[in-house]
């Protein structure tokens, strides 16, 4: 059809610009809108693995880093606190550590990677309380006369010896839960992410 043909060309040119400039409009006001859904760098940044640096930290202390908005314990249990685990054994209701609170490289008696490093979620399984150290033993921890060390939920009651495994006949219902992580050497560890516990 030619311009002369029931529509005039100044008419059509501007159809075709409007339509044109409409589109590049639309596309110029969905590049801002779809980028807003993005996750922010705050974000992204909340859940990337974090480095704990444990090369002071002292045999029997303990340290929180941060990760996903969660505090996570790294304890250096000493050879007493070790041996604490046999004794708690008849006491906790997965002394195993069958239960699935645990990658499968922290899956034994000490539920680590390395029997005197510790590495927990400090969040109760219960009602996501965050319990508190109580390694003091006996009746100098407040907890009971033949306490062996660990952690108690001041809000509902619930221990956990130094492994993070929950006492029977508590209200929480499981272990702390261990954060995949790995060993970036001696003296830092990786949380949030684990190439089968190296």
């Amino acid at each position: 059809m030619s311009c002369d043909e029931k529509v005039d060309c100044g008419r059509r040119r501007l159809l075709v610009a409007t339509a044109a400039a409409g589109g590049v409009a639309g596309v110029a006001a969905a590049v801002p809108f779809l980028a807003s859904m993005a996750p922010s760098e705050r974000a992204k940044s909340a859940g990337a693995p974090v480095e704990a640096d444990i090369s002071k930290l002292a045999p029997g202390q303990m340290m929180t880093v941060e990760w996903r908005g969660k505090p996570v314990w790294i304890i250096h249990r000493t050879k007493e606190m070790l041996d604490s685990l046999q004794k708690t054994d008849p006491l906790v209701s997965d002394p195993k550590s069958e239960r699935k609170q645990q990658p499968e490289y922290a899956q034994n008696e000490y539920r680590s990677i390395k029997p005197e490093y510790m590495v927990v979620v400090g969040i109760c399984t219960h009602l996501g309380c965050s319990p508190s150290e109580k390694f003091k033993t006996g009746a100098e921890s407040g907890v009971t006369p033949d306490w062996a060390g660990g952690f108690l939920c001041p809000c509902h009651g619930s221990t956990f010896d130094l492994a993070g495994r929950v006492y029977k006949s508590k209200p929480a219902p499981d272990n702390l839960e261990v954060p995949p992580h790995m060993y970036l050497g001696d003296a830092k560890i990786l949380i949030g992410e684990d190439k089968k516990g190296a």
